[in-house]
């Protein structure tokens, strides 16, 4: 019986001579003369504060819109951000999306009168379609 026994060294069938692995697009070396330095940033935190008045402001501020939202998402003061989840709610519930193209929503009466009478509006519209709808 034969034991074998590990010595940590390479044999000689792991030191048959391969061939050097070559690139088919080579590594361009940078010239001896360009002076490669790790560039050091410095950031700083700040601690982000709520503004110190308190009031809503921008897309989150509640405000007035037509009669025609008003009809869609059944009140008469909503933010930016709640008319659009109240709109996409509408869609959903309705079935309004494209079934073969998810980003076109075909507009029934409701939605048509939000949305300048158009047939389809594409789902990066809306936004910009219902700016007119909220009154200053």
């Amino acid at each position: 019986m034969a034991v074998s026994m590990a010595t940590g060294l390479f044999s000689a069938s792991t030191l048959t001579l391969r061939p050097q692995l070559q690139h088919k697009f080579p590594i361009p070396t940078p010239p001896s003369s360009l002076r490669m330095v790790p560039l050091r940033t410095v950031t700083h935190a700040t601690v982000s504060q709520p503004p110190a008045d308190g009031k809503v402001r921008g897309i989150m501020k509640p405000r007035k819109i037509s009669p025609e939202m008003q009809d869609l998402i059944g009140l008469p003061e909503v933010s930016r951000t709640q008319a659009l989840k109240h709109i996409w709610a509408y869609i959903k519930e309705n079935n309004l999306q494209d079934p073969e193209n998810k980003r076109l929503i075909r507009c029934d009466e409701k939605l048509k009168k939000v949305f300048a009478g158009r047939d389809e509006v594409g789902m990066l519209q809306i936004p910009g379609l219902i700016s007119p709808h909220f009154l200053k």
